[in-house]
């Protein structure tokens, strides 16, 4: 009877782990035209991207998460994350042509294959989590070599803590600082550039080196830290839309 009692557990929480698990599921739309740029959504993380030339894209999702593609040229589509999708993390996806769109009425939200539109027509719902489920997890990320030293140097035991004192006085510690700051904002700007990139350009001819600095020039905005920690990819793409139109009205005036 035991025995059973704690096979039984084990099922339990193993189900609710899968159901927690998230995995870079990789996916390829099918489709009897052009299949570049369609727009994928994680309505239930909040999470979204586009499809490359061939149709190809990978979006982090778990298990019952609901993933929406939007296309100017094709009807949208919801597939709700399997078992069979996450044990695979491969999601072929079949689109259909929109056709005789004029003579149909359309009732409720409205997705026109424009991103930022689709995004806030979405519904996105918030992600759920181990304290959902009632499981304690550690959900923090893993410090990088530069954040364990100056853990290292900040934190001591004994009565009276030496090398924190030492490395306050000497200035390590305030080096260590400014070092992960550092890595944080350009890992921050890393992030964006390979997210953003393909929609932000879309209607701008700018070359490679232009680009790259005008995620720098973002990054000298006061609001960039703040930005750097906010899960909302509508807000970080409204705040880099901003940017770039004043961006590129200095470009335009060093050409005069």
């Amino acid at each position: 009877m035991r025995s059973n009692l704690i096979v039984l557990i084990f099922v339990v929480f193993s189900g609710m782990f899968a159901n927690a698990q998230v995995v870079d599921v990789h996916g390829e739309i099918i489709a009897t035209s052009d299949v570049d740029g369609i727009h994928i959504i994680n309505k239930t993380s909040s999470r979204f991207t586009i499809s490359d030339a061939d149709g190809t894209f990978t979006i982090p999702a778990k298990l019952n998460d609901t993933i929406l593609f939007s296309g100017i040229s094709y009807q949208t589509k919801e597939i709700v994350v399997t078992n069979f999708i996450i044990a695979s993390k491969q999601m072929p996806v079949y689109l259909e042509e929109l056709v005789n769109a004029l003579d149909e009425v359309v009732v409720g939200k409205i997705l026109t294959g424009d991103l930022l539109s689709d995004i806030k027509n979405a519904q996105l719902t918030p992600e759920l989590n181990f304290y959902n489920l009632g499981i304690p997890g550690y959900t923090g990320k893993l410090k990088s070599q530069t954040e364990r030293r100056l853990y290292e140097a900040s934190s001591g035991g004994g009565l009276i803590p030496i090398f924190p004192i030492i490395n306050a006085i000497s200035g390590r510690t305030k080096r260590l600082k400014a070092q992960v700051k550092f890595e944080k904002l350009d890992d921050c700007v890393q992030r964006m550039k390979s997210k953003f990139s393909i929609d932000v350009f879309n209607n701008y001819d700018l070359e490679e080196g232009q680009k790259a600095e005008f995620f720098y020039y973002c990054q000298d905005d006061p609001q960039f830290e703040n930005l750097c920690k906010n899960t909302n990819d509508m807000v970080v793409f409204e705040f880099l839309q901003s940017k770039l139109v004043t961006f590129m009205t200095i470009l335009e005036a060093q050409k005069k």
